[in-house]
């Protein structure tokens, strides 16, 4: 039992040591650029990538994703989009240095913008790989059973990443259709201030006619 377990707890360590990501949401007010950063420290590190614009306006963004500069004052372009609602992506870090993940709202003179993101450096497809060629050989169980092992615990893994998505995608539509619900709200509320407002206004109106009307019939009288 004691050997079936070390492969599985040699994995885990590896996903701890090699895998780091950070998960934040950073609300943007109107005209604001905000940046993040993370150092890579040797090349060919795949860096996952993912934003979703939860509340504001149009739900847009724009972004972009700049790689360490060749040459001093030179920033190097590695992802850029305009008016994007989410993204989801994974790109290889060529070069060691570090990275910097840009937020621009400056496409919005008055509503604020909720971002949620995560930046993901030593992404899943590497941690695997590296998983899969550091398992213990040789720990009093045949080949078999570790390679059996060994895929249904990457199995796993990939159905968890699966489902972690597919959480972050629903608590986004989640999160803007409750945005939208709440304007409409809105809407509905300041209508029907005005709609009581008009009523109000030609009742007095109304009034005002046919007291004018007996008023000037008892003038012509006199």
């Amino acid at each position: 039992m004691l050997a079936l377990l070390l492969p599985f707890l040699s994995l885990l360590g590896l996903f701890t040591t090699h895998a780091s990501a950070t998960a934040l949401t950073y609300k943007l007010v109107p005209n604001e650029k905000e940046c993040f950063y993370t150092h890579i420290e040797k090349p060919g590190v795949k860096i996952a990538f993912y934003f979703a614009v939860q509340t504001g306006g149009s739900f847009d963004i724009n972004y972009a994703v700049y790689g360490p500069a060749k040459e001093a004052g030179k920033e190097r372009v590695v992802l850029d989009g305009e008016k994007e609602r989410q993204g989801d992506f994974v790109f290889t870090a060529n070069e060691a240095g570090e990275y910097r993940f840009c937020f621009d709202n400056n496409m919005s003179t008055v509503s604020d913008k909720l971002v949620d993101f995560e930046i993901a450096a030593g992404y899943l497809i590497q941690v695997e790989n590296e998983a899969r060629s550091s398992l213990p050989q040789k720990a009093g169980a045949t080949p078999e059973q570790l390679s059996g092992v060994e895929e249904t615990i990457l199995k796993l893994s990939g159905q968890v990443s699966t489902l972690v998505r597919q959480q972050k995608y629903f608590r986004t539509r989640e999160n803007r259709n409750f945005s939208t619900v709440r304007s409409t709200e809105g809407r509905i509320f300041r209508f029907s201030l005005l709609e009581s407002g008009l009523m109000v206004a030609m009742a007095a109106l109304q009034v005002f006619i046919v007291k004018m009307f007996f008023t000037g019939g008892r003038k012509g009288y006199v």
